[in-house]
């Protein structure tokens, strides 16, 4: 799925690790990615934390595709800072999953995100 993914490899992320039911992409912020008020713009951060939450919840196998996410931005981020975001499974049930991502710069959280999967008989290649 991350060879794919060319949003992601687009803006710099690197899959840092993944394991069944985990992952941890890492990204640089970029100039492009600063908003008016000089800090990241959020969508950025939020994309990273999707990034990772999509890496660890299509662990299993199974096409697994976001039914929704929310995020707390917890710390500005800035232009030069690494971001690193940590995505853990928290229960699978049926076809449905709950995931937490952790987003942060060094030892500093900066966001928390949670995401909500479901498995779907959807292939990519589908409706091409």
């Amino acid at each position: 799925m991350w060879d794919g993914d060319v949003a992601s490899r687009a803006l710099g992320m690197e899959l840092v690790s993944a394991s069944e039911g985990r992952a941890v992409v890492r990204m640089p912020v970029t100039e492009t990615m600063i908003n008016g008020h000089a800090v990241a713009h959020g969508g950025y951060l939020f994309l990273l934390a999707d990034s990772a939450f999509a890496c660890a919840c299509n662990s299993h196998g199974p096409v697994t595709l976001a039914a929704g996410a929310e995020i707390t931005f917890v710390a500005p981020v800035r232009r030069g800072d690494v971001l690193e975001a940590h995505a853990t499974e928290r229960v699978r049930y049926g076809r449905s999953g709950v995931y937490d991502v952790t987003v942060y710069r060094g030892d500093e959280v900066v966001a928390e995100f949670r995401g909500r999967s479901r498995t779907t008989n959807w292939r990519p290649d589908e409706g091409r």
